[in-house]
């Protein structure tokens, strides 16, 4: 009887290994990650969003209040600013849902309903580079990983090629999480509640002095 038990509770601790090994797995955790210049994922759209200035980990209940009102819209984040070299309370953020792209126009009872809890309506331009990357998006667990493989390698590519791309942008759409930032137009990708920050100038006016003459293809020179 008792070597019955031993043998049921190892049977149980390897099916619940393998698992947890399988869901880690299809979540993402050794999905390569192809970092390009090049077009966009997305073209011209307009997007209702909500602001938010504080650390980023905490933004997800507007995701969830986004989706809620639009649950067949892809999703957005915008980041403006890099929480290695920003503190938390100083980070800013726009979230919300894509609701129209390219030349469709966004629907009025749509756009009303976002804006009846909140949001804001605001659009973004169709630029013709950007760094990007994608990311499976199968599980919850698929955006801490995406956050924590993407983000370093988009950093790397970004400075190795001495490139001048922000803010960064995450796009949900079906089972992937598109990562991007502009290379042209970045002050277009600003909205209101940051152009009008007093206290923090807009990037994407001027190249830095680091981007300038670099190649905006993302060769390597």
């Amino acid at each position: 009887m008792a070597e019955w038990l031993m043998l049921c509770l190892i049977f149980v601790f390897l099916l619940s290994l393998v698992t947890i090994v399988g869901y880690v797995l299809y979540s993402g955790l050794l999905s390569e990650i192809h970092i390009r210049t090049g077009s966009p994922p997305i073209k011209n759209i307009t997007i209702a969003y909500k602001f938010k200035q504080g650390p980023y980990k905490e933004c997800g209940q507007l995701f969830t209040e986004s989706c809620s009102i639009g649950r067949n819209l892809s999703s957005i984040g915008v980041f403006y600013d890099d929480p290695k070299k920003v503190i938390g309370e100083k980070c800013r953020c726009a979230v919300g849902s894509v609701l129209s792209e390219g030349d469709t126009r966004p629907s009025e009872e749509l756009q009303q309903l976002y804006e009846k809890f909140g949001f804001r309506v605001f659009s973004f331009p169709e630029v013709t580079h950007v760094v990007s990357a994608s990311f499976p998006h199968r599980t919850p667990l698929s955006i801490f990983f995406g956050v924590q493989r993407v983000y370093p390698q988009l950093e790397s590519y970004i400075k190795e090629r001495k490139l001048c791309a922000h803010p960064c942008l995450e796009i949900y759409r079906d089972d992937l999480i598109h990562y991007m930032s502009p290379l042209a137009r970045q002050g277009d990708f600003y909205v209101p509640e940051v152009r009008q920050d007093p206290d923090r100038r807009l990037l994407g006016d001027n190249d830095s002095e680091e981007d300038r003459g670099t190649d905006i293809t993302g060769t390597l020179q």
